[in-house]
């Protein structure tokens, strides 16, 4: 079914006003997109039997896979309920989502269920079942992402609460694993189109952009160094 920024049938409920700021949806879904894009590239770059370098580079596709789930499972939790209740006449839209992400969690979990063996012992034959779940996870999420971004995005602005959308921010943020949270906002900052400046203005107090300009982003620096089997700065 072709996207359409539109509800199936009934009133629009874009004909209401807007309630609030979704557009920390787009900014997450740059990151999964940057974040995928580059994992088939990471995955190549480690020699077989390097497991030092694989080590790393499978922490990062877990980092980006388990935050996937933890997106996914705050809307199915939070969101097409919200929607169906308050926005029945995008019931077809919701179902679609539901489609999409029950198939994007059969490559996600092949790609849980692929990285420890390929980071244990890294060489071509285990890298192949890495490689093929990635390339699910890329062709549904370039199907996902434009779709949610044209019909729910809209509809979130005009029947959500702001409280309720920073349900979802926070939601995200409780999902990154103990001692990834300088390279999870460094990836989100990194998929900005102007590089994260005005995403830190929007989203950071100043106290955390200090630390994250003193602390986090060499910290960062060196960790997508490892990523990338260069040279740490």
């Amino acid at each position: 079914m072709a996207a359409t920024p539109l509800p199936s049938s009934g009133a629009s409920p874009l004909d209401g006003p807007t309630t609030c700021d979704a557009s920390g949806m787009a900014e997450i879904h740059r990151m999964f997109r940057r974040s995928f894009d580059e994992a088939t590239g990471l995955v190549d770059g480690v020699a077989d039997g390097d497991s030092a370098h694989a080590q790393v580079v499978a922490a990062q596709l877990s980092l980006v896979s388990t935050s996937l789930h933890a997106h996914h499972e705050g809307e199915d939790a939070r969101l097409w309920p919200a929607i169906d209740e308050r926005a029945p006449s995008c019931a077809a839209h919701v179902e679609r989502m539901r489609r999409q992400h029950a198939a994007m969690l059969v490559q996600l979990t092949a790609l849980d269920a692929a990285l420890p063996v390929w980071r244990d012992a890294p060489s071509a034959t285990t890298a192949e079942p890495v490689r093929a779940a990635l390339r699910g996870i890329t062709g549904a999420l370039a199907e996902h992402l434009p779709d949610e971004e044209a019909t729910i995005v809209p509809v979130m602005e005009r029947v959500l609460t702001p409280r309720e959308v920073e349900w979802f921010a926070r939601h995200g943020r409780a999902s990154t694993p103990k001692g990834q949270s300088w390279n999870m906002l460094g990836a989100i900052l990194a998929a900005q189109p102007d590089g994260g400046g005005e995403w830190e203005k929007k989203n950071l107090p100043a106290p955390v952009r200090f630390f994250w300009r003193r602390v986090g982003a060499p910290k960062y620096a060196r960790y997508r160094a490892e990523l990338e089997g260069r040279t740490s700065p």
